[in-house]
């Protein structure tokens, strides 16, 4: 039976206050400051009455996985003081469409895609962060760029106006360990640095975008600067 608008509204907000009491246990056990950690609500599916609720609470970023969902929902919701990404595979024929819409493009995977965001962004007269995405497992049924190809990719997309590239995000394998999750997160903690360290003009290195709902822990541990909180937040998609 489906639940009322008021039953979640409370499940969101008793949610809500269990991930940021993880994310200050987190950041206790590795010596950081939860003022670190970026908390994104991850919308997908969710009615915009109820995304209403977590940015009423005090959420200020939240991420949509496609392009039409969020632009049919967007006038149904306050966004005033809200930084809408967007996290999921982007076409090259609907960036014309959420360029100007969102502040920060997530899934960035090929120079052909930044071009299509920093020739749309020139033309709105925006800059867009974008993330460069990292298949940091490999795998072949996800988008991104491998590890030893990330830089590559980052120093030509830098030169491109419109665009500012802002850092790293990954999905990474599953994985049934504490320690498993924390490897591969790891893995993109230290390219992080990495490139950071290498003072590419236009790369910022100021997100690292990893950690969801089932990992988000792990991912703090390991460095991350944003996690990406869908079901834990909302419940269970239907």
């Amino acid at each position: 039976m489906e639940r009322s608008f008021d039953e979640r509204a409370q499940s969101v907000l008793a949610n809500l206050q269990t991930i940021r009491m993880r994310i200050n246990e987190a950041c206790s056990i590795c010596g950081r400051s939860p003022d670190e950690i970026t908390l994104m609500a991850v919308t997908k599916t969710v009615p915009a009455e109820v995304i209403q609720v977590a940015l009423d609470a005090g959420v200020t970023v939240m991420g949509e996985n496609r392009v039409q969902e969020f632009l049919g929902k967007r006038d149904a919701l306050q966004l005033a003081n809200t930084d809408v990404h967007l996290i999921g595979h982007l076409q090259t024929n609907k960036v014309k469409q959420i360029v100007g819409t969102v502040s920060t493009i997530q899934s960035v995977d090929s120079l052909r895609l930044a071009e299509k965001i920093a020739e749309e962004s020139c033309k709105q007269g925006v800059v867009t962060n974008v993330l460069v995405e990292v298949n940091v497992g490999d795998e072949l049924s996800k988008s991104g760029v491998s590890l030893s190809e990330a830089e590559s990719l980052l120093r030509q997309i830098a030169p491109l106006s419109g665009i500012r590239v802002s850092g790293l995000m990954c999905i990474p394998p599953i994985a049934h360990t504490s320690e498993e999750k924390r490897q591969n997160f790891s893995l993109m903690h230290q390219l992080f640095i990495d490139i950071r360290g290498k003072n590419i003009d236009n790369v910022y290195m100021d997100i690292l975008s990893m950690g969801m709902s089932d990992d988000y822990f792990e991912a703090i541990l390991e460095g991350a600067t944003l996690i990406r909180v869908g079901s834990a937040l909302f419940g269970h998609r239907t």
